[in-house]
């Protein structure tokens, strides 16, 4: 049976329901208008902070959505100002309403970008922000908002590429230290600042500066912290380690808003066409293959007015590298003009591989039946290309996660660490030709992004010097061609620089490295030379006419002379890591950095880059530069690109000479301690005597620091603190999260009633002198702390 108050509880009709909603007790609201507005210009920042770092990327109705978002939710929290003391039924019913709504369109929008999902997520958050600020009586529901401003923030920073981000991230930091005040002190029951910042009586207004310069709020406290925040976060920034998963754990994809979706390879569209080379023709683009191009944003045809023609004499494209298309010509003369095109964020730092050549033409390379492509299509569920490499399976090998994003508008390349085994692209086909490249049916648009995954071999020169010479027929076919009229001199070039070595070299490996660093010793600069002549072969005029050339032609005499000596070698472009930005996590990639190196085979281990090229290490940069502490030094080479060469050999040389020093030290205490027993005695007591001597030093300094750091506060806050230090004593320790009242209430229960009533005067005369500006009778409380500390000695508590 139903008791009367339970059936008075349940409504008849949905007038009664409103009606039972209406009686219900009004929660407490929250007063103070400077919280309030706090906390919305927390969220506006937050909202704008997204915006940014997604590049234009989260659009309204044709708008930025900070443009109608920012000020719809102004427009929520001064509706809920105004209507904070009342029960709000309605509103209440339309925004659970909408919220419902922009859940779904969330699932609609999550269906469609199941790539990268972190701004379907902040444009949710914003949706239901701007329907949260319509609902804000109480202070917990301006927690709410703090918290959704604060992942807001945390989504741009994952976004953000650039540091756009750092001075949003900055005023959010400025603005949220006063609001944690405001919260605080509203959790303590205390009034808001409002009555001191503008009092109403004269005699409170002249008062007012002295109160403002010792308040929570004062300017200059505020601005120490926000210092001190941003010198330790920075700081231990640069020194914290970055492992690879820690890195990178996301898989970006997307496609800029204008470009055609899932865009698959058709007869037009099967050729690499480089935008920097010149593609005659008014109906369409025709590259170096003679295929056909129209100049929409998909076939990576661009404009079709490069300035480099595809055979012969000619100049360098001022943007476009020339060494990204199916046929390349190197008889240009110039250089192009510093243009940044990529940004890459990795697991370690890599050359950026794009194409490889089998061909020589005696003035450039070309890819073996370039047009002949073994597509790929993306399944829609899974999000990604499985491709298969071209590395032997009992290689060791080492996963490396890589994101791209595209700057300026390339070819219809997709450039990747070697051995990529995952892509996760924008398009519905990805292609690979014969020599493994990867070529997308899009051009490389500016904004678009992707994501790679590669296993990149270990460099074990232990193995690789033991690989041999047993290569298979597929590849001695096709990279062991060199026209006949140069081989034989340049074969005698090669065998006199591997007769300058101390003693014969066998391996192919080993001869691959002394050759790439011989061929930099005797050609120790790139030169500018003369175009060559139409019969005029490019290897023979460096080493024998000009005694050198441009930097791409080192690749070339390199590749040439390995295959004259029997070692299958392959022309390849990309690009170089870039430079490192500590402070974003990725690699800045100019069109500049884009150069030519040479990949030898070795059986049963694959194919490995050599750089020729003056001022580059012979071998690329790849995995094992990185490390745990990876960072910090790619920030220490930032940091000395810019302090003079004199005090950078100072401060290397004292790092140097300590380490020296450290070592001898260590190595000779360890040398007696382990010599014998009577060494092994008198560490055991030498560690023994060390370890209490440093606990009682290490006690000593504390309890001067805590000395000193008493003596620095104000008498009120000395008295306090003193309390706190006995309680923990006590075992009871204060956590931060707690506030005075809350931790006095969980230590209630252990106390007697004598020491409680001490405990309580404390407390209540350290919060109203701290947030509450009321002055406290520390003559009075000092002896009550006498009375509490003689209290807890006698065991009395």
């Amino acid at each position: 049976m139903t008791s009367p108050s339970s059936q008075r509880l349940k409504p008849k009709s949905f007038a009664d329901l409103v009606a039972q909603l209406r009686n219900f007790p009004k929660p407490q609201s929250e007063d103070s208008v400077l919280l309030r507005a706090l906390v919305q210009l927390l969220v506006v920042v937050g909202i704008i902070a997204t915006d940014v770092a997604s590049e234009g990327n989260m659009i309204w109705f044709g708008w930025p959505i900070s443009i109608l978002a920012v000020p719809l939710t102004l427009l929520g929290g001064v509706w809920s100002w105004q209507n904070r003391q009342k029960a709000n039924v309605g509103a209440k019913f339309f925004i659970a309403i909408g919220m419902l709504g922009m859940l779904l369109l969330f699932f609609r929008n999550l269906y469609a970008n199941l790539n990268d999902t972190r701004l379907v997520l902040a444009e949710l958050l914003i949706q239901l922000q701007i329907l949260h600020s319509f609902d804000l009586p109480r202070r917990k529901d301006l927690g709410y908002s703090m918290v959704i401003g604060l992942i807001l923030l945390g989504v741009a920073g994952t976004v953000s590429q650039t540091l756009t981000f750092a001075p949003w991230l900055i005023l959010f930091l400025a603005i949220a230290l006063p609001v944690l005040v405001l919260d605080y002190r509203s959790r303590l029951g205390l009034a808001g600042l409002e009555t001191i910042l503008w009092p109403q009586r004269s005699s409170a207004r002249k008062g007012r500066a002295d109160l403002l310069r010792n308040s929570p709020l004062s300017p200059k406290r505020l601005g120490a912290i926000l210092g001190i925040t941003l010198v330790l976060g920075l700081g231990l920034f640069s020194i914290m380690p970055r492992f690879p998963g820690y890195q990178l754990s996301t898989l970006p994809v997307s496609l800029p808003a204008d470009a055609p979706e899932n865009e698959r390879f058709s007869p037009t569209n099967l050729s690499l066409v480089n935008p920097g080379y010149e593609n005659p023709g008014s109906e369409g683009n025709e590259n170096a293959d003679g295929a056909t191009f129209g100049n929409s944003p998909g076939t990576g045809a661009g404009t079709g007015e490069g300035s480099s023609p595809s055979e012969g004499q000619g100049e360098l494209d001022k943007t476009q590298y020339y060494g990204f298309n199916s046929k390349i010509n190197q008889n240009l003369r110039g250089e192009m003009e510093k243009v940044l095109v990529m940004r890459v964020r990795s697991q370690a730092p890599g050359f950026w591989r794009v194409m490889s050549f089998d061909r020589y033409t005696g003035q450039g390379w070309e890819v073996t039946n370039a047009d002949d492509l073994q597509l790929t299509e993306r399944s829609r569920w899974a999000g990604r290309f499985f491709l298969t490499p071209f590395i032997p399976n009992p290689v060791e090998k080492k996963k490396i996660i890589q994101s791209y994003t595209a700057v300026l508008s390339l070819p219809n390349i997709v450039p990747a660490m070697q051995y990529p085994t995952e892509l996760y692209f924008p398009t519905a086909e990805i292609g690979q030709d014969p020599e493994g490249n990867l070529r997308s049916p899009l051009g490389l648009l500016e904004g678009l992004t992707y994501t790679v995954v590669s296993k990149v071999p270990y460099r074990n020169r232990t193995e690789l010097a033991a690989a041999g010479t047993d290569y298979p027929p597929f590849v001695t076919e096709k990279y062991l061609d060199v026209p006949p009229e140069i081989k034989a001199e340049v074969r005698a070039v090669a065998e006199e620089i591997l007769s300058q070595a101390n003693s014969p070299i066998t391996s192919p490996y080993e001869k691959a490295l002394y050759l790439a660093q011989g061929l930099k010793q005797r050609f120790p600069q790139a030169q500018e030379i003369p175009f060559f002549a139409n019969d005029e072969d490019l290897v023979e005029a460096f080493l024998f006419k000009y005694k050198g050339g441009y930097a791409d032609h080192y690749a070339t005499v390199l590749t040439i002379m390995l295959r004259s000596i029997g070692i299958p070698a392959r022309f390849a472009t990309g690009f170089d890591q870039g430079d490192f930005n500590p402070f974003t996590g990725y690699y800045l990639v100019h069109n500049t950095d884009a150069h030519a190196v040479t990949e030898a085979y070795f059986p049963g281990q694959g194919w490995f880059a050599f750089n020729p090229l003056p001022g580059y290490e012979v071998v690329p940069p790849s995995f094992e530069d990185g490390g745990a502490f990876g960072v910090l030094r790619s920030f220490w080479r930032w940091v000395a690109g810019w302090v003079p060469s004199p005090i950078l050999g100072f401060f290397e040389g004292l790092w140097f000479t300590t380490l020296k020093i450290l070592g001898y030290v260590v190595s000779r205490l360890w040398g007696f301690v382990s010599s014998g027993l009577v060494g092994a005695i008198t560490g055991t007591i030498a560690v023994a005597v060390a370890s209490m001597g440093g606990w009682f030093v290490i006690k000593q300094i504390r309890n001067w620091f805590q000395r000193r750091r008493f003596a620095r506060l104000p008498m009120m806050e000395q008295l306090y603190q003193q309390m706190l230090l006995l309680l923990q004593n006590k075992g009871h320790q204060k956590q931060r999260t707690q506030t005075p009242w809350e931790f006095l209430r969980t230590i209630q229960p252990q106390y007697r009633p004598e020491t409680l009533e001490i405990l309580t005067e404390l407390t209540e005369a350290y919060v109203n002198w701290r947030y509450g500006e009321q002055p406290a009778n520390t003559d009075y409380l000092r002896q009550q702390l006498k009375r509490l500390r003689r209290s807890f000695y006698r065991g009395q508590s």
